[in-house]
């Protein structure tokens, strides 16, 4: 590193971000881009550590430590210090397809292995990615990479998610011919439908589906494969098929009330939202509004965070967020020690938010949620609970029980179910005859055949709910492994 001082003459500084009262008049993204002179400085932070753990992608007591797509960081940092942006750019396009998606919604487990942050705040490092990248476009540099020569081999993606874009950005630069099927009227998976603008825009995800359209993939919309287009076709007209159909069968409250007018799950929520932003009200059963209402968001997660921020930019009355576990500590536990993530109390832009608007944090700790109560219609009124305790069993294991007395009724026209995935949509997998493990589908990691011999899986629906990095570490290395099938070696990189 250039500036070998530079961790103890600089202090982190954070994002800057709109105000959080202001910015719920609009959808635009709620972060603002720092200076080349600040970004010059926090690149600068990164200490030269030798082993850069920033970058080691690996999994630790459940939980991703460090860039699964193993970012170069500390290069493309030190780059920036000096003022090299287009050198910086290559270095990050090196191991990322997307990092204008990454340096957006990735939550920076990077961050949290960064050797800095043993005793001092971490490098900014998920802010200098995304500005890279932002640069990059900017200037001009992201240019359409056409493929010099075709293989005129053909292969099928199933789903537009991050894995799957990978998988095909990789692939068509193999000179493959890739066609992407999406069961929505736009590509992207969650990128478009899931996360909400004020994380990511919508033109930042169609900026790079035209571009990878530029450069030679096909994108076949509004087609669910198994409905509007056969297993039997795809099989037939392709010479491989890769399935990135995520894991969005979200996991539900089978409880009393379950089925009143206003519970919905939270996904169906945020979809209905962007697709009322594109388009206007898109009317009947899409249309949700949480304008004038009293709001309940049941999950603790980011899923719960991006309700938040939606219901309160549609002017609801009240919106309050339940959490199961107990709030986390401040600072790391001994059981959580660098570099695992960081398990601590943070507060992210919807909770400034809600504590902006309403003059305190929505959240609420160790809540149950027993039942649902509908009005003479069957519109949701009120939502049951009972305060929990995470307590020791006689067998000295930890269990959740309710505290007697803690019960309380919390006035709801809206609920939001947000309490994870269970796993891909059922329906492919069974007809195409898959086999399966705790739901997903069934391919070992580093292969990624299924049981079908030309058959892959990359991404949630092979691993489960996961995050951004790795969908697009599956989905590269899921590219590899195609590719390796139909020539019998590979040129595409490998993490392995």
């Amino acid at each position: 590193m250039r500036k070998a001082t530079g961790f103890m003459e600089y202090q982190r500084e954070e994002t800057m971000e709109r105000d959080p009262l202001n910015r719920l008049n609009d959808w635009n993204e709620y972060k603002a881009p720092f200076s080349d002179e600040t970004l010059k400085r926090q690149g600068a932070r990164c200490m030269d550590c030798g082993t850069p753990f920033c970058q080691m992608g690996d999994v630790i007591n459940g939980a991703t430590t460090g860039c699964p797509i193993y970012n170069l960081i500390p290069e493309w940092n030190d780059l920036v210090f000096q003022g090299r942006w287009k050198e910086a750019l290559e270095r990050l396009l090196k191991t990322n397809n997307f990092p204008e998606f990454t340096g957006r919604v990735c939550p920076a487990p990077c961050e949290g292995s960064c050797t800095l942050a043993i005793s001092d705040p971490a490098v900014t490092i998920k802010s200098i990615e995304r500005t890279i990248i932002d640069k990059g476009f900017e200037n001009g540099w992201i240019t359409p990479r056409i493929p010099r020569n075709r293989t005129g081999k053909t292969i099928a993606i199933v789903g537009s998610g991050p894995a799957g874009l990978a998988s095909a950005d990789q692939l068509n630069q193999a000179g493959h011919h890739v066609t992407i099927y999406e069961r929505q009227d736009r590509a992207g998976g969650l990128l478009m439908y899931g996360i909400p603008n004020m994380k990511l825009e919508k033109d930042v995800v169609e900026r790079r589906i035209e571009l990878l359209e530029q450069e030679g993939i096909d994108f076949i919309l509004n087609t669910e494969v198994g409905k509007d287009i056969s297993n039997e076709q795809l099989q037939t007209n392709f010479n491989a098929v890769i399935l990135c159909i995520g894991a969005q069968r979200q996991r539900n409250l089978h409880l009393d009330g379950r089925e009143a007018n206003g519970v919905h799950f939270a996904m169906d929520y945020l979809t209905a939202s962007t697709k009322n932003l594109l388009y206007g009200d898109v009317g009947g059963v899409d249309s949700i509004n949480a304008e004038g209402k009293d709001v309940i968001v049941i999950g603790g997660g980011d899923t719960g965070a991006d309700c938040i921020a939606t219901a309160l930019r549609q002017d609801c009355n009240s919106v309050v967020q339940f959490g199961k576990h107990p709030k986390l500590p401040s600072a790391r536990t001994d059981s959580n020690m660098w570099p695992e993530y960081p398990n601590i109390f943070t507060v992210d832009y919807a909770h400034k938010e809600a504590t902006e608007r309403f003059g305190e944090d929505p959240r609420q700790f160790c809540i149950q949620t027993k039942r649902f109560v509908a009005d003479q219609y069957g519109n949701l009124k009120e939502v049951h609970t009972v305060g929990m305790e995470n307590t020791k069993d006689e067998n000295s294991m930890f269990v959740f029980r309710e505290i007697p007395g803690t019960e309380k009724v919390w006035p709801a026209q809206l609920v939001f179910i947000a309490i994870g995935f269970e796993g891909p949509d059922k329906r492919l997998p069974l007809q195409l005859g898959l086999d399966t493990v705790n739901g997903n589908v069934k391919a070992k990691y580093g292969d990624f055949k299924t049981n079908i011999e030309n058959l892959f899986t990359a991404g949630d629906a092979r691993r489960g709910q996961s995050l951004i990095v790795w969908a697009i570490n599956e989905g590269r290395e899921a590219a590899r492994k195609v590719d390796e099938f139909l020539m019998g070696s590979s040129v595409l990189p490998s993490y392995l």
